[in-house]
Parts: structure tokens; sequence; C-alpha cells
């Protein structure tokens, strides 16, 4: 248990005063600061963290000072209701065990395993409405991943891949993995991985892509098939100048699915050769909410159980290659900053 421990809740269980949460204060610099720790209101349980997911796109924008600041940080969670200036608690992905419960909640969550989209830090209450049970046969480092099999889930329902398509991922980064292991349930012609990264690539591999290319190699994809051209290319490298290698690798009618947040980030896009007259669609991605047209059947619930068997199948402990300490965050975030040749999945611990 983290932080230090004086107080008793009413059932006589022994409670922390003080824990540790994560801000990022300005560009490059992020500082784990003592906190109390509040017992439970009447509606509430208190939440002691496990483990926690580092995001290698959205948290690299903040930790790096990408991101516009004036922005919600996110109006579909209340955990994350500021905006993105500095100093900011950030984060989405916790997976811990409820240690205390409010007087009005049912006893039954206490002990329990729960995931929660919140920021880093090592305690923090939660109305149980905002939590989801972690499943008993998922891991809790597993569970931690549940963001990211989520936004695979929302870009293969948004990008409709059909029998037969040839599909392209720009990216393999943890989104880009989990969206290929994903995409290879489908019963797709090829479905083809383009990332600088070797190890990257043959991870790609490992989770079903049929190829792997350099970002050198991708303008042969336009080139190929009858008709030439993919039929469905996600862009998931998190950098606006990949749209043109997707626009490229792209067929007539072909559809763009820009996954990627980019934050204060502009390049200049080439919409003036093949994009015109080869009327390419381009849309985005982006999991808060679910597309209009099917949430006459789809919940943010039902996604989530689609998420949940999605994470069953994947092999977590080669996709997270680094477990760091919250109190050393600074070292993961620099880590992830050097370049994507360094890590996959960082985690956070809470020992």
């Amino acid at each position: 248990m983290t932080g230090s421990v004086e107080d008793a809740d009413e059932t006589g269980t022994t409670l922390p005063t003080t824990g540790r949460s994560l801000y990022f204060t300005e560009p490059r610099t992020v500082s784990v600061e003592p906190e109390p720790v509040s017992a439970p209101g009447p509606d509430e349980v208190l939440v002691e963290t496990r483990r926690s997911a580092v995001s290698s796109g959205t948290e690299l924008l903040i930790y790096r000072g990408e991101m516009p600041r004036d922005l919600p940080a996110d109006a579909t969670l209340d955990s994350l209701d500021g905006d993105l200036s500095y100093p900011l608690k950030y984060g989405y992905a916790a997976v811990g065990e409820v240690v205390a419960c409010g007087a009005n909640v049912d006893e039954s969550w206490r002990g329990r395993r729960v995931f929660a989209f919140h920021p880093h830090e090592s305690h923090f209450l939660a109305t149980p409405d905002a939590l989801v049970p972690v499943p008993e046969d998922v891991s809790t480092e597993t569970a931690a991943l549940l963001p990211t099999a989520e936004t695979a889930t929302t870009l293969a329902m948004d990008g409709r891949p059909r029998v037969g398509e040839r599909v392209v991922v720009f990216g393999a980064g943890m989104v880009g993995l989990v969206t290929t292991s994903v995409l290879s349930s489908f019963p797709l012609e090829r479905l083809t991985v383009v990332e600088p990264v070797p190890h990257r690539r043959e991870m790609a591999t490992r989770l079903g892509a049929d190829e792997t290319l350099r970002p050198e190699a991708a303008a042969t994809v336009g080139e190929r098939g009858d008709p030439p051209g993919a039929d469905l290319v996600y862009e998931l490298s998190g950098s606006p100048e990949t749209l043109d290698g997707a626009i490229d690798a792209v067929g007539y009618d072909g559809r763009i699915v820009v996954g990627s947040w980019y934050g204060r980030k502009r390049a200049e896009t080439d919409l003036g050769g093949f994009f015109h007259r080869n009327r390419i669609d381009v849309s985005s991605s982006q999991v808060s909410t679910l597309a209009p047209d099917l949430r006459g059947r789809w919940t943010k619930e039902r996604r989530l159980d689609v998420a949940w068997e999605r994470l069953r199948g994947l092999a977590t402990d080669r996709l997270v290659t680094h477990r760091i300490g919250v109190g050393s965050a600074g070292d993961a975030y620099r880590l992830l900053d050097d370049g994507p040749e360094n890590a996959l999945q960082v985690l956070l611990t809470y020992e």
C-alpha cells in the first residue's frame, strides 16, 4: 500500500492518509506529488491503484506541450473535466482495488478489482457507475490495456472492413498493433502494416499482419491489385505527414480513417494529385463517442464488452515492455520521448 497509514473507516479497515498523484507541469516535465487521501463519501468508493498504462500517443503530446491547451481534456469523463493547460493531471487507464465503500454503496464492491478512466495516482474516489469491474480471467496488467482495445474496436467499427478487402495500417504503436490484431479476425484479402521500427513490424506479424513494410516501400501498395490500391487505410502513426502515404496507398473510391490525434502539429498534405480525382474519403475516428449511425443498436457498454473479448486474446507480456514505479514516472516519459524504438507499452506500478 502506498502512502502513510493512520486512519480507519467505520468498518475498522485501515485507510491511507496520503497518496501520490502525477502532474504534467510544463513541457517535458512531470512531478509526482503527495496528496491527502479522503475517505469516500456516502455514494463513493476509494480505489487503490495497482497499475496504470501510459499512452505513448496522447500523453506524449501533453508531455511535449504539443496539445491545444484550451481544449477540454475529455468532456465525457468526470475525472478529466478541466482543460489541457499546465499543471495537469492526465491519464485514462487505471486498474486497482476498492479498499473502502461509502455508507450507501453495497459492500460487495469492497475488494473488487476495477478499471477506471482516471489519471495516474495511487488513490482516487469514484462512484461505482464510473468503474468497470475487471473480469476474473483478465489480469491486472491486461486490464490496463482496455482503452487501447476499445480504441481498436472503434477503429474497426468506423472503418467497416469488408470481406476480401485490402487493408493497410500505418503505424505499429500500441493502437496500431491492437487494431492489427482486431482486423486480423476479418476475412480480408491482405492486411498490411507500415512501420519504420523493425521490432514493431515483427510484433505486427505476430498479431496477424499478412505483410509489413517500411514507409519508403508503402507506395507500392497503391500500384498492386485489380483495381489497384488499398480499399481501406488507417492512419495511426501520430504523424500528420503520414497522410500523404495513406493517400498514395489507397485506391479509387477508397477510405482513409484517421485515428491519430495530432494536437498542435501541422504538416502540408498533398491534396492536389490523386486525392481529388480518386474520390478518396477521409474520416476521423475517436473513441469518446460512437458513430451516429451505430447508436441505434450500439452503446458504449456493448462496445466495452467487445473490447474485453479482444483483450483476452492479446499477448500482453509481449506488448508490455516496461514496468516503472510511479515515483520514477519521469523516466517513463523520457523513455518514450526518446524514440519509438525504446518501448511499446509502459505501465506505472504502485507497490
